[in-house]
């Protein structure tokens, strides 16, 4: 099988190339250390005695912001050197701000090309590899298998695309998966796909729960935050988040905006898109609407006091910039795109939450916050411009709201300890 892969996939590249061009035109930034995707990883000492040496792979931004605490925990143990390596360019910019001190190196995972892999393998030499949620390099995992070095899975999933792929395609699921020395699932569903496709695997819950770890701002900082987004520190602004939003998404935000601004209602938008190179499209949308805006990535970080949108199109800030809001809607949750951006961060930060009903990569976490009375799913577009209608005008069922989120977020924690545990139980018995 392993064979069949490095034979076809290049095949299957080849039409596939231009595509990936444009995109890498596009974001920008792949022409640093484009020579490590081709497996050109900078050469890495001798290994330190007493020490495992962990190749960590997290594909964008979410997985490097979803594994913080872990690389932190495994770091502070003493007894692990951390190989981390990322995809995006976005991802390894981040990388290397937020994990300088914590990583021993950084650096571009290789294409999953035979060649790339193994040279790749051959410089950094790990005694264990680990990836993150849905990451399933067939090539990667064949040369752990080939240097007998164990292959995990952290806060593994499959989402509803992927399960039915998983599911249609068995023997290559089986091959793939069968690389995995254990898989630690992010919630129950994804423990009953994995035992479905014949894997085992252990629940150890979402570390994302742990990233998002910060209490909501105090007073003092929210309207200080607030301020600086250009929307005045009075307590009955309401401010709406576009958190990760899609194409589409923002056009709906901004038009709603513009209505309820035109009935009276103070309402300001902080509009953060999934993928900050749409900036110019989403640029032309605010200017378009005739609202006072301003631009992060090309005005700075403190915008004129009247600015009604604040696009925020830079990388890593959503976290902190949550913080300003009163309400927030998650992208990627309308038609037609599918799957969504995770609400656990607005929980975290105490935020109302609404979303459209195309969340299936996070049901389980969508579950428990409806339930907690944490958030509301509209069914389509139009209920969805009525539910942010109603809740813009009720402050006090906002306020009720982000308290359950956030409550529903603490009790919820604690991933990241026990993916820890169960890491180290398996090396133990090794």
């Amino acid at each position: 099988m392993s064979w069949a892969y490095r034979i076809l996939f290049p095949l299957l590249l080849i039409p596939a190339l231009p595509y990936y061009f444009w995109r890498m035109l596009r974001r920008g930034g792949y022409g640093t250390g484009f020579s490590q995707r081709l497996g050109f990883f900078p050469k890495i000492g001798p290994k330190t005695p007493g020490k495992r040496r962990y190749w960590i792979q997290a594909v964008s931004v979410g997985e490097i912001e979803a594994i913080d605490p872990l690389l932190r925990q495994l770091k502070a143990t003493g007894t692990a050197e951390i190989i981390l390596t990322t995809t995006t360019s976005t991802g390894y910019r981040l990388a290397k701000d937020r994990y300088a001190d914590v990583a021993d190196r950084i650096g571009i995972f290789p294409a999953d090309l035979w060649p790339c892999s193994a040279l790749a393998w051959s410089r950094i030499r790990p005694d264990a590899i680990i990836l993150v949620e849905g990451e399933l390099w067939p090539e990667h995992l064949a040369q752990a298998r080939a240097h007998g070095v164990p292959a995990y899975l952290i806060n593994g999933r499959i989402s509803d695309k992927s399960f039915a792929r998983h599911q249609r395609f068995s023997r290559l699921s089986a091959y793939v998966l069968g690389h995995f020395q254990k898989i630690a699932a992010g919630s129950e569903e994804d423990v009953r796909r994995f035992r479905a496709l014949g894997f085992a695997a252990t629940l150890t819950g979402n570390i994302k729960f742990d990233v998002a770890s910060d209490a909501p701002m105090s007073a003092a900082e929210r309207s200080q935050l607030r301020a600086e987004l250009g929307f005045g520190t009075d307590p009955r602004t309401v401010v709406l988040l576009g958190s990760s939003t899609w194409k589409g998404e923002e056009t709906l935000l901004i038009r709603s905006v513009r209505e309820l601004r035109a009935t009276g209602a103070d309402v300001r938008l902080l509009l953060v898109p999934r993928h900050s190179e749409r900036r110019a499209e989403v640029a032309a949308e605010a200017s378009a609407s005739g609202l006072a805006w301003h631009q992060r990535s090309t005005g700075g970080t403190v915008a004129p006091a009247d600015t009604i949108i604040h696009l925020a199109d830079t990388t890593g800030e959503l976290r902190r910039l949550t913080r300003a809001a009163d309400l927030a809607f998650c992208g990627k949750s309308l038609a037609p795109h599918e799957g969504g951006q995770t609400p656990v961060e607005c929980a975290a930060a105490g935020v109302a939450i609404v979303y459209g009903p195309r969340m299936s990569n996070f049901r389980d976490i969508c579950r428990g916050l409806e339930q907690a009375k944490a958030a509301h799913k509209a069914q389509d577009a139009h209920e969805l411009v009525a539910l942010l209608s109603r809740l813009t005008q009720a402050a006090a069922e906002r306020s009720e709201m982000g308290r359950k989120g956030a409550a529903w977020h603490q009790g919820n924690r604690g991933a990241t300890e026990r993916t820890l545990a169960w890491l180290q139980d398996d090396q133990s018995a090794r």
